[in-house]
């Protein structure tokens, strides 16, 4: 019988100096190791580079950055911008001015035998004269001119692989994708890729993702992640996925500050539920909002408001008239108010924002107005609505209370609606107008609830001072959904004097 290997001890890992990068690679890089980060010019290999080795500088570890295109100058002037101080680091650049003189016949620019091997001998001098324990070599687009053909090339990759891995030292090679799109030389070579990629949309700024290609021996979260390239340095954002977040809660419901609304959902909202509001412009959708976050707030609930569309004076202005006053909660920071730009903003930023709200701050409530433009100004993102489907199930798995809106083109009869979202909804309230002796009125119902049996009528709605008013079922009514109602009974309105005569 075969003796059972013995488990290998966990094998330690090297921080790569961006929080978010290491949380894909599920603690960090494996140590003493190459790797190669590629990307296009501009796409934030370098500042990565100097984050990685500030990391180790903060941990006493030596760090080496050896530079074959950039200046010196040109690598302060990034550190500079950024803030860091970058006096631990041995910054090597060899690139020569003789190089650069057009009077010699050579430059590193140049491909030739000899300056090959003297770029390769140079670049091991360095490492045995400052012996560091992490190492930059930017970049690989030089050797690969000098090379002059593919198999010098990955030899010379290759002999540099073995040098560095008697060092015991961590490397990063930088790569800026001027090869063959199809040449994977330096993936099969390294024993991690991580691509980094810029995008131009039409409109709004670029945006950045990375994905990790390859990491041998280690479990890695695959697929694409949005950063950002801000003052400071690098924000990773990973992928979230929802199942990993689950946490018990309670699933009482819990009161929308309404009766009326309350009993139209069957007792209120649920922890761990997201409701939809989906109705046409100046329907009401918004103050309802407003109203179940009121009623939060006096729970003494930590809440969050993403407003996509109308601006914070507004909404202030506005709640305030109607008796609702956030400016109190706001103050003491129970209520975070934060205006979004789509524009600027990719989705993977805005899922980190909603995480830290819920797991740093313990927001329990969560707001959106509206999802047309939160889906509709990002037209070149794909996939938007999957990864939406993640965000509301990690709030589910989280026992957080998420109130959606969603507008519709059209004021009375027939209303359309961009985009179809109803199922990820796991309630949905519909506002309708409708005609009545020569006013426009407004009417919602429930038409669905995962988490209760909710109520099938249609009663009417209006604005009050401290909020919403829901009226009795309207059962004199037929086609108020429809917006053009035939009335057939005497039940008195909201607001009318009493009953009126047909």
């Amino acid at each position: 019988m075969r003796n059972k290997r013995e488990p290998l001890p966990p094998t330690p890992r090297m921080s790569t100096g961006v929080e978010g990068l290491d949380n894909i690679l599920g603690g960090g890089l494996t140590p003493n190791r190459v790797y190669l980060v590629e990307g296009s010019p501009g796409a934030g290999k370098t500042t990565l580079a100097l984050q990685f080795l500030l990391k180790g500088a903060e941990l006493g570890e030596a760090g080496l950055y050896i530079t074959l295109s950039e200046t010196r100058s040109e690598l302060l002037a990034v550190a500079d911008a950024h803030g860091w101080d970058v006096d631990a680091l041995s910054i090597v650049e060899l690139l020569s001015d003789e190089g650069l003189d057009p009077e010699y016949e050579q430059s590193i620019l140049h491909p030739a035998e000899v300056e090959l091997g003297e770029t390769v001998k140079n670049v091991m001098q360095q490492v045995e004269s400052v012996k560091p324990v992490r190492i930059v070599l930017d970049s690989l687009s030089e050797l690969r001119l000098l090379s002059q053909n593919t198999l010098r090339y990955r030899r010379q990759i290759l002999a540099l692989k073995r040098y560095f891995a008697t060092r015991d030292c961590t490397v990063i090679l930088l790569d800026d994708n001027t090869s063959d799109p199809g040449d994977l030389q330096l993936h099969s070579i390294a024993h991690g890729v991580i691509s980094l990629d810029q995008l131009v949309h039409d409109y709004g700024g670029a945006r950045r993702r990375l994905r990790v290609a390859k990491m041998r021996g280690l479990k890695f979260r695959e697929g694409f992640h949005d950063f950002t390239l801000e003052t400071g340095g690098i924000d990773v954002y990973p992928r979230l996925v929802a199942a990993e977040h689950h946490v018990e809660f309670s699933s009482t419901p819990l009161s929308t500050g309404s009766e009326g609304l309350d009993a139209l959902l069957g007792g209120g909202l649920i922890p761990g539920t997201n409701t939809l509001l989906i109705g046409p412009s100046g329907v009401g959708k918004t103050t309802t909002v407003v109203c179940c976050l009121m009623a939060a707030l006096k729970r003494g609930e930590r809440c969050i408001y993403y407003l996509f569309d109308e601006t914070l004076r507004t909404l202030l202005l506005r709640s305030k008239a109607l008796g609702m006053d956030l400016a109190p909660f706001l103050e003491n920071g129970q209520l975070t108010l934060r205006q979004i730009d789509p524009a600027e903003m990719s989705p993977g930023e805005f899922t980190s924002d909603v995480r830290v709200a819920v797991e740093e701050d313990g927001v329990r409530y969560v707001a959106i107005d509206s999802l047309n433009a939160y889906l509709q100004a990002m037209p070149g993102e794909r996939y938007l609505l999957l990864q939406m489907h993640e965000l509301l199930g990690y709030l589910n798995q989280r026992g957080v209370a998420t109130m959606l809106v969603l507008g519709q083109h059209g004021i009375v009869g027939e209303v359309q609606t961009d985009i179809d979202i109803s199922y990820l909804s796991d309630a949905m309230i519909v506002f309708r107008y409708f005609e009545h002796q020569g006013e426009v009125l407004t009417a919602l119902a429930t038409v669905k609830s995962r988490g209760s049996a909710h109520e099938r009528t249609i009663r009417q709605f209006r604005l009050a001072q401290g909020g919403i008013e829901v009226s009795e079922a309207l059962r004199d009514f037929d086609g108020v959904l429809a917006g053009l109602p035939s009335y057939r009974g005497n039940s008195a309105m909201l607001g009318a004097a009493g009953p009126k005569d047909a």
